[in-house]
């Protein structure tokens, strides 16, 4: 599997040493640099996610493709309100619009 930017890759010990065991990584891949390697190994620029598919470190890592595996996607929540109706808004400007404190017009 050669990766392409866009794909969602399970990089661990497989791929390479420094990400084996709980170093395991879901990596976003961005872009696939053209640097020379060694055969089967290949350099990744891209973004670490957490368990919720929230970038949270960009990275660039030299691994065996051999040892790349496609990872499930993960699904962001969006936090929601808890009441069941919509907010009311006022008509009048929010408050501390036009207004500068401590000085009078």
């Amino acid at each position: 599997m050669r990766p392409a930017p866009g794909d969602l890759l399970t990089v661990d010990g497989r791929a390479s040493v420094q990400f084996a065991g709980d170093r395991a990584v879901t990596f976003r891949v961005v872009s696939v640099p053209d640097l020379p390697t060694y055969h089967g190994w290949i350099w990744l620029a891209g973004y670490v996610l957490d368990r919720r598919g929230l970038a949270t470190a960009r990275r660039e890592i030299y691994v065996q493709i051999a040892g790349l595996r496609p990872a499930a996607p993960a699904t962001a929540t969006v936090p929601r309100r808890s009441s069941s109706r919509p907010a009311q808004r006022s008509a009048s400007a929010p408050s501390g619009v036009g207004r500068v404190s401590g000085r009078r017009r």
